[in-house]
């Protein structure tokens, strides 16, 4: 997405603009609210900016909306919290419709337990057992809120924390997973976060069911 971005910026404005996003994703990882900063010479209302962009982006971007920052504002850093959702395709039959931006699971699952699992993850943790930084050695994060409900055949988990380790969200979808299918206990789900190593690499989630679809900033600089 920078790339495109940048040189989408680049052909309109004539010079060379370097974005910054407010977090990256997993290859495969869509975003419906990422949001972005740069310092740009434009001589025009920013929603010729924003058309002429749009006019030269492949089509699978888009900008929804351009707005003058306050001084200081930061894409990344200013960033409060951030919002993920994973969706599952619960049928016995895949759904061609849903094969891009969701996993297909077969059997049946207890969307009601893996509710109750999701409560384990809020709270101040360390989530190595989940992921990875980006950056440096913190792996402790803060889960503000986390979900799954079922909405007809499809299976929700939302989760929204003050930051993200590298594919934490994916690992913990698969996990997730094997609650719903009666796998792994809810207590069980709960006791992997008390291990001090990685031994989950086998149940992440597929990229294609994961979006980013909001980050939170403080109420002047409030972005979806």
């Amino acid at each position: 997405m920078q790339g495109e971005i940048e040189s989408a910026l680049a052909e309109v404005t004539q010079r060379a603009v370097r974005i910054v996003a407010a977090g990256r994703t997993d290859a495969g990882v869509h975003a419906s609210g990422q949001v972005i900063h740069l310092d740009v010479v434009w001589g025009h209302a920013l929603p010729d900016l924003q058309r002429a962009l749009n006019a030269v982006l492949p089509r699978d971007i888009a900008i929804r909306e351009l707005r003058e920052a306050p001084p200081g504002f930061h894409a990344r850093y200013s960033a409060r919290s951030r919002e993920y959702a994973y969706t599952i395709w619960n049928a016995p039959v895949r759904s061609p419709l849903h094969e891009r931006y969701a996993q297909h699971c077969q059997r049946p699952l207890d969307a009601e337990a893996m509710d109750r699992a999701c409560q384990c993850l809020v709270g101040t943790r360390d989530f190595l057992p989940f992921g990875w930084p980006p950056h440096g050695d913190n792996t402790v994060r803060t889960v503000f809120r986390a979900r799954c409900r079922r909405e007809g055949e499809q299976v929700l988990v939302e989760i929204e924390a003050d930051a993200f380790l590298r594919s934490m969200v994916r690992r913990i979808v698969g996990n997730l997973i094997l609650v719903g299918y009666g796998d792994l206990s809810v207590e069980a789900f709960a006791g992997l976060l008390s291990l001090r190593h990685r031994r989950l690499p086998a149940v992440a989630a597929p990229a294609q069911g994961l979006t980013l679809v909001r980050v939170n900033y403080g109420v002047s600089t409030a972005f979806c």
